[in-house]
């Protein structure tokens, strides 16, 4: 049931992405062939299902979120391009693919994250049979966790903090901005789509924040443990760069216990939903057991 639940989400999206790339052909084409390249690569696409889950769990009409989800995706497939550049993560694999900038050098890999994030908004105020006020709190909110104190801010933090020694709190910080904002984004935008409480959007907020610190627990285990086969990209950067890991701090076994407390309390914010919550139970589960 997990599986083909997820799996139509998963095509629903896929099918729907290259439909906010703009065609052009006045010789600016190839940031859009970037911007396609970068979207089509693969990828589990977490955070676009948890838009549309919310969005189920709370009207049963996931199909109101669609366009939100899609934004979401390419604000985090703008991320990933901009992370693998030269000037901060320098990575020359993504997804087991040449990274955008070494398909299409720097600055037109640049152009095209920088595309990828302004097109989401085009995205989100596209959307039909969602209410105007929904509409506008979902560029708020996702804006808002994308930029200084969102995403970009923990991106900010996490630059700052190679080559030093930094504490738990730090790093939970650091986290919660870079990998857990633009969860809480997909998330909360789902809600917004449903015309959710603001119980609802605030539990999902909880689950949000706590699913993406367990995701990066798991992503520092997978630097140091995983196979980059497996992974479509190298491993030991975190080391390479000298950061500081929950990795660095606890040790793989006690990473892997701090990454099941999370998800456990992920699981708990949960409780106030009426309806079936078991797709975004297993989800969480899963996420703690992958291998990419």
């Amino acid at each position: 049931m997990f599986e083909e639940k997820y799996n139509s989400y998963l095509e629903l999206i896929n099918n729907k992405l290259s439909d906010f790339v703009p065609a052009s052909d006045d010789g600016q084409d190839i940031i859009s062939e970037a911007m396609l390249y970068s979207l089509k690569i693969g990828g589990k696409r977490i955070r676009p299902i948890l838009t549309l889950e919310f969005c189920n769990l709370i009207c049963g009409d996931y199909k109101r979120a669609l366009n939100f989800a899609c934004a979401v995706e390419m604000v985090h497939t703008y991320s990933l391009i901009h992370d693998d550049l030269p000037c901060m993560d320098n990575d020359d694999m993504r997804r087991g693919q040449p990274s955008n900038h070494k398909k299409f050098g720097e600055a037109n890999a640049l152009l095209a994250g920088d595309s990828l994030l302004t097109h989401a908004f085009t995205a989100i105020s596209s959307s039909e049979n969602v209410s105007h006020k929904a509409i506008a709190e979902a560029v708020k909110t996702l804006s808002e966790c994308a930029g200084v104190n969102g995403m970009i801010g923990g991106q900010v933090l996490d630059l700052k903090n190679e080559g030093k020694l930094i504490d738990e709190n730090e790093l939970i910080t650091t986290h919660t901005l870079k990998t857990g904002a633009l969860i809480k984004a997909a998330c909360v935008l789902g809600c917004l789509a449903a015309e959710g409480t603001s119980k609802q959007i605030s539990s999902a907020g909880l689950y949000a924040l706590n699913l993406g610190l367990a995701f990066q627990v798991i992503d520092d285990i997978l630097d140091v443990t995983g196979d980059e086969a497996t992974l479509g990209k190298p491993i030991g950067s975190d080391e390479e760069n000298e950061k500081t890991t929950f990795v660095t701090l606890y040790g793989v076994d006690k990473s892997f216990e701090i990454a099941k407390l999370y998800t456990e309390r992920a699981i708990d914010s949960l409780s106030i939903f009426e309806n079936d919550t078991t797709f975004l139970i297993e989800l969480a589960n899963k996420l703690i057991d992958r291998k990419n």
